[in-house]
C-alpha cells in the first residue's frame, strides 16, 4: 500500500470493457510521479488516499471482473 495524493479525475471515452463502469483517477506521490488508479470510494481533487496494488486491486475494486493493478482503498481523513 502506498499514500498517494488525487491530482484530477481521468476522462476515458472509449475503455475496454473491464472498465466500462469505473472513475479513473490521477494520483501523485510526494515525488512527483503519477499513477492511474481505479476509484469505488469517490476521492476528490486534494484528497489523500491508500492504494491497494497488484492482483488484491482487484479485490479492492468490488468487482473482480475490472481489470487494474492500482485501486484506491480509502481516503485518509487524519495522520500525523
Amino acid at each position: 500500500m502506498e499514500i498517494l495524493q488525487v491530482e484530477s479525475a481521468l476522462v476515458c471515452t472509449s475503455r475496454i470493457s473491464g472498465l466500462q463502469a469505473t472513475s479513473l483517477r490521477v494520483l501523485r506521490s510526494a515525488s512527483g510521479r503519477r499513477q492511474v488508479a481505479v476509484d469505488p470510494v469517490g476521492a476528490r481533487p486534494g484528497n489523500w488516499v491508500y492504494t491497494v496494488s497488484g492482483s488484491a486491486a482487484r479485490y479492492a475494486a468490488g468487482n473482480f471482473e475490472v481489470l487494474t493493478d492500482l485501486t484506491i482503498g480509502g481516503i485518509i481523513d487524519y495522520w500525523e
